[in-house]
């Protein structure tokens, strides 16, 4: 079955015009969203840390 110039012409208006809808979109697309921030200290949240080092403290007999 030969490609006639009417088919040629129609598969390559297609691919360019996917092309160009690809770059478009890569062009619209948002810049890259910003690093999550770090999880917060849970343990300086809750008072925990510094009923741990009082504990610490406690231990080596530093609180006389």
């Amino acid at each position: 079955m030969p490609v006639t110039p009417q088919i040629l012409a129609a598969v390559s208006g297609a691919v360019q015009a996917y092309l160009l809808e690809e770059e478009a979109l890569l062009a619209a697309a948002p810049a890259r969203w910003p690093p999550p921030a770090p999880p917060p200290n849970l343990w300086g949240l809750a008072g925990r840390q510094q009923t741990m080092q009082l504990r610490v403290l406690a231990q080596r007999r530093s609180l006389k």
